[in-house]
């Protein structure tokens, strides 16, 4: 189940993966990314769910071949529309579950960490604290 996971994190075409994201902008600007990159793909489920009606509006008149076309276009916007949620939903609840272990647990600053060692295997990011030098594990 780890392993889905972290292959679902390294997806993410939009952003970096939270070690590369933490060493290159670091960790407050790749959390900022990550949240807007899931917005961008709440944004797109909304517009499936308007195109879902509007093609149920279409669907009452027309022939034969617009119907069909209709049917087509409308089990695409669903399944595009259905991606698009599962996709807000996994970005925005990786995002919020790395940012509640951001805080330090030596002086309790938030964000502000360098990455020490990353865990592919394991899926855990050992992490510093630029203020007090204080090392941790995050488990993205």
């Amino acid at each position: 189940m780890q392993q889905l996971w972290t292959d679902m994190a390294n997806r993410n075409y939009l952003n970096r993966p939270l070690a590369d994201g933490i060493r290159t902008v670091g960790f407050r600007k790749w959390y900022e990314r990550e949240l807007l990159s899931s917005h961008a793909h709440m944004l797109l489920a909304l517009l499936c769910t308007i195109a879902l009606m509007a093609l149920l509006e279409l669907f009452q008149g027309g022939t034969l071949a617009e119907k069909l076309v209709d049917v087509g276009m409308f089990f695409i916007s669903g399944a595009v529309g259905l991606w698009a949620l599962r996709r807000y939903l996994y970005l925005l609840m990786h995002a919020e579950a790395v940012a509640d272990q951001a805080n330090c647990p030596g002086c309790t600053e938030y964000g502000r960490l360098n990455v020490v060692e990353e865990d592919r295997r394991n899926g855990q990011l050992r992490v510093r604290c630029r203020k007090c030098s204080h090392e941790w594990t995050l488990f993205p």
